[in-house]
């Protein structure tokens, strides 16, 4: 099974965040990395929604978190056995295979029951107890295929019946008596070469008779058979041999110990670990929603190396990342903005440059491998500049965007301003949000000093919708603040027409007494000529929270 690689945005993603992530899935399955899937960690912004749409491209796959799950840790696909199996059958399988246990699924493929060798045993003495007559439950055709018989007559092989087993090891007169007291539609009689136990099976019309060690049967006791429609096979084993493999033709269901509780692909290890300390086998299949097995869960899958992979776009701080992030092999990191503590145990490619969007150094990197870039994604990957740069106005631009974004253009045959407008204009959208999905749009949390503080932002035409619901944002900032045992929560609301913002904030006092721009009411100021919150808000805050701190 090959490994899935997920490329990641950080948590509220905004459009640059998965537009990088979808245009770098591509390249790498471009470069061979087939199983190279975007996705995304929160929900798509207005803006995002609307880039995508436009140009008709799937939105990147959403994971709500990565928090340890059954499927993310399963191996190959296991063998699995159809419940009317012969025991015989499913029972070699498992010899032959690596496997202890043995997912019983119906003919549909849903899991029924689990062969294990406890099961087994616990079963099959309830078939060889020497104090009862053996009752079996078999067909025709399982004891045709168990044995490897050469069948003489076969009728209604498919039928399923609670097979009585006669072996003639008596006197013919003492057998009859025998005989007689069962019931014959049920009856298999067992003998070698006797021809009268057999003709006396066949005129009883017995439901199977077996002959051992390959013995043929006469020609007029054949047309006998045929008669009285008694099934007659032809076993090349010896009668104690074939009398134990009778035994074993029946399906492998009723061997099956049902108790064992599966576990959904979707459920989480910790579950998992549960269901298998509970299990006999210390195994237990993983269904799908349909009740499908797709795996067999043991101890050592507990501890094995997940099967997916990370590669982390637009941001590389733990924080910001997926929650369950820190459980995965982190391939790449790309990303534009300023290095937090992070960490990894194996060496990775790690690429951060000062340009002002992800998206510059995506299109970098198609070029530097020489893979040409499709109209589709030329068109994401200018959008996700536009973006990140308030159309190339924002401080953090770099001539490298301006000329990134000129290449971009001439790919995919859009014009810069008139895109630009068009995706701002998507902006205005957002103010007509729920307050408590507008303050978690884009948010990302950061730290100084041994604190950590969230800042969100989203870009509209004009701040008045949301400054009128002034008194909800800032009430929504304290929830998050508190939730998360935050120093402070802060919104951060771009005027892309004016080119100015405002910010919200709700936390500790004395660090919003530190801030000195223009106080619009309340916990509410004004950022004039400030669009930037890595370049020209962060920092800021960064050096405003180490300075109370210190004081």
């Amino acid at each position: 099974m090959s490994d899935t690689v997920y490329v990641l945005g950080h948590k509220n993603p905004d459009t640059d965040s998965v537009v990088a992530a979808t245009a770098y899935a591509h390249l790498k399955r471009e470069l061979g990395l087939k199983n190279c899937i975007a996705a995304r960690a929160g929900k798509m912004n207005p803006q995002a929604e609307y880039v995508f749409e436009r140009f008709g491209v799937p939105f990147p796959a959403f994971l709500p978190d990565l928090i340890p799950k059954v499927e993310y840790y399963l191996g190959a696909k296991p063998l699995t056995v159809d419940r009317g199996t012969p025991l015989w059958e499913a029972l070699s399988l498992m010899n032959r295979s690596a496997q202890k246990a043995l997912p019983i699924v119906d003919s549909d493929g849903r899991y029924r029951s689990m062969l294990h060798y406890s099961s087994f045993a616990q079963n099959i003495l309830k078939k060889i107890n020497p104090h009862k007559k053996a009752v079996i439950a078999t067909s025709l055709g399982r004891l045709q295929a168990t044995i490897k018989a050469q069948p003489v007559a076969v009728y209604e092989p498919e039928e399923q019946f609670k097979a009585r087993m006669l072996v003639a090891a008596l006197e013919i007169d003492s057998f009859k008596r025998h005989l007689d007291a069962e019931a014959k539609d049920a009856a298999i009689v067992i003998v070698g070469d006797r021809v009268d136990v057999q003709r006396y099976a066949i005129e009883s019309k017995v439901r199977a008779l077996i002959i051992t060690n390959g013995a043929l049967l006469d020609r007029p006791l054949k047309d006998l058979a045929e008669k009285n429609r008694v099934s007659v096979l032809i076993s090349p084993y010896d009668t104690s041999s074939t009398s134990l493999l009778v035994i074993y033709s029946t399906p492998v269901e009723t061997m099956g110990d049902d108790g064992i509780r599966p576990v959904y692909r979707h459920e989480t290890l910790r579950k998992a670990r549960e269901a298998i300390m509970e299990s006999p086998s210390r195994s237990v299949p993983v269904l799908d929603d349909d009740g499908r097995v797709v795996g067999l869960f043991t101890e050592s899958d507990l501890i094995r190396e997940p099967n997916l992979s990370l590669i982390l776009v637009d941001h590389n701080e733990l924080s910001q990342a997926i929650d369950g992030a820190d459980n995965y092999r982190i391939l790449e990191v790309i990303d534009h903005h300023r290095l937090g503590s992070f960490n990894t145990r194996y060496p990775i490619t790690f690429i951060n440059r000062v340009v002002g969007s992800t998206s510059t150094i995506i299109a970098g990197m198609y070029r530097d491998a020489r893979i040409p870039i499709p109209k589709t994604i030329a068109a994401l990957l200018l959008s996700g500049i536009l973006s990140d740069t308030l159309i190339l106005k924002s401080a953090t631009t770099t001539e490298l965007d301006l000329e990134v974004a000129e290449y971009l253009s001439n790919l995919s045959d859009l014009e810069i301003d008139e895109l630009g407008r068009d995706i701002m204009s998507s902006a205005s959208l957002v103010g007509k949000k729920p307050v408590p999905e507008i303050v978690r749009m884009d948010m990302k949390e950061y730290s100084a000093a041994e604190l950590t503080f969230t800042v969100s932002q989203v870009e509209v035409n004009t701040p008045e919708e949301i400054l009128e619901r002034g008194d909800e944002v800032l009430k929504e900032l304290g929830a998050i603040c508190a939730g998360g045992g935050h120093y402070f929560s802060a919104l951060m609301v771009t005027d892309i027409t004016e080119l100015s913002s405002v910010l919200f904030v709700e936390g500790d006092k004395e660090l919003i007494a530190l801030l000195r721009y223009p106080r619009v009411r309340d916990r509410v100021f004004e950022l004039k000529d400030v669009l930037s919150r890595k370049k020209q808000l962060v920092p800021l805050l960064t050096e405003l929270t180490e300075k109370a701190q210190s004081e």
